[in-house]
């Protein structure tokens, strides 16, 4: 069955348009609270609880108040926590016992783009089947619960706090960060008035940039999809590293004291290794369809397993639990510590990069010393509405004959948006130029078997 509202990570979308307006959001927590009620109701009488999150999107107070109205005329109790990171709402949703939590970002994207995404009691991602029963509610409206059952709002007051003391009981106890040197970038996001706290708590001296949210600015040059901003800082300052978050703290993009720029493809190698070393890895590693091939031969060829997930962090969390794994991530900076928390966590992952440092005596650089990244090049195709590239004899022929060609020193993936048409042709070779011109020419063939009258 196919999803009508639901992308791989929530709604999504430009605020003030279809879905993402306040009569939308108003539906979607009234069909969650009538959902999640039904899943979680455990006696007669008894509401079901649901916290919402959010960012510092300017968006966020309308669309928080429309949900908490949904969900309160559904008979759902609601705590709302004010702008709090993704990954914080996953954690107080565990630890608060409640049926569900409700963030209110759109992660990396501008102020103007806003989205909703649910996380299950456990903490993790709502199921498929309980997504699209959401879905099924939307378009089933039913009348208001009858005034006696209304359900009830209160506010988290400890909520930052609570989610500080979480992140640092990742860190071993016997370790600290004094004398580290720290950029923390918080995109002017989630994170703003909480990671600089936790690094600071834990010893490092703090160097804190996009700190000052004013509803507007939320990853505008700033943090994970800029990292080059804490580049420059780290090399200003002299700092030890640099730590990029995104708009709702669930990606990190690391910087070495020489500037390097380490993405998540990195900074999961360095972490299975670390872990592999210390014998807390368990058996193997999920990747993307993304992640470079560099990653997946460095793995194996320290006898680490390596299996793709679809792009998504949801997708690495679900072949994760799977195989019974415990880390995984994608290249964007998504990286998943199991043992750790039950979803990607930008702060909880740079304490667990800057544990095997600090353990280790090591910078990222030397971590990543044997690790050789394959080049990626990506085409974007436009092709006719409803064209399946992969139904294509002579498309498959082509990527075919370039997979020959290649060997196991290159590979080739074509993936059609989901948001647009478009087809986006990747291919990855240790060598540039043949990268280069295999995915010109699989470009080539996809556009003119898409296009042909």
């Amino acid at each position: 069955m196919g999803r009508k509202y639901f992308g791989t990570d929530g709604v999504r979308g430009l605020v003030g348009e279809y879905p993402i307006t306040p009569e939308f959001a108003m539906k979607l927590g009234y069909a969650a609270g009538k959902v999640l009620a039904a899943e979680s109701k455990r006696s007669e009488g008894d509401h079901a609880a649901v916290l919402i999150g959010k960012d510092t999107r300017v968006s966020g107070y309308m669309l928080e108040a429309a949900l908490q109205a949904g969900l309160n005329a559904a008979g759902v109790d609601v705590y709302l926590t004010g702008p709090l990171p993704t990954p914080g709402i996953a954690y107080l949703t565990r630890a608060l016992r409640l049926s569900a939590g409700v963030v209110i970002s759109a992660s990396h994207n501008p102020y103007h783009d806003n989205g909703i995404k649910f996380f299950g009691a456990g903490g993790k991602k709502l199921a498929d089947d309980v997504e699209l029963a959401i879905e099924a509610a939307i378009d089933e409206m039913q009348p208001c619960v009858s005034p006696k059952k209304i359900g009830k709002s209160w506010r988290v007051d400890d909520a930052a706090g609570r989610y500080i003391e979480f992140c640092k009981s990742t860190f071993p106890n016997e370790l600290d960060l004094r004398g580290l040197k720290l950029v923390v970038d918080c995109a002017h996001g989630a994170t703003y008035d909480i990671a600089p706290h936790v690094f600071h708590e834990l010893g490092a001296e703090v160097i804190k940039i996009g700190v000052a949210p004013n509803g507007y600015n939320i990853n505008e040059d700033v943090g994970a999809t800029h990292p080059e901003t804490a580049r420059k800082a780290v090399l200003a300052e002299g700092a030890d590293f640099g730590i990029s978050l995104d708009g709702d703290g669930d990606r990190l993009i690391m910087i070495d004291r020489d500037g390097t720029i380490v993405d998540g493809d990195q900074l999961l190698y360095a972490l299975a290794c670390y872990r592999q070393d210390k014998g807390t890895l368990g058996a193997g590693v999920v990747g993307t369809l993304m992640t470079n091939l560099g990653v997946e031969n460095g793995l194996k060829a320290r006898g680490i397993g390596f299996e793709r997930a679809k792009v998504g962090d949801r997708y690495v969390l679900e072949k994760l639990l799977a195989n019974n794994w415990l880390v995984g991530g994608e290249g964007s900076g998504h990286l998943l510590c199991l043992d750790k928390h039950s979803t990607g966590d930008g702060i909880v992952s740079a304490l667990q990069v800057l544990q095997a440092l600090k353990e280790s005596g090591k910078t990222l650089a030397q971590y990543c010393h044997d690790l050789l990244l394959s080049t990626q090049v990506l085409k974007n195709v436009r092709i006719a509405k409803g064209f399946d590239c992969h139904a294509s004899e002579l498309i498959k022929a082509e990527v075919s004959k370039a997979e020959a060609a290649m060997g196991e020193d290159g590979r080739v993936l074509l993936r059609p948006s989901g948001t647009e048409p478009v087809v986006r042709v990747m291919v990855e070779h240790t060598d540039a130029a043949i990268a280069r011109d295999w995915a010109e020419q699989i470009a080539k063939v996809v556009s003119a078997e898409a296009n042909a009258e």
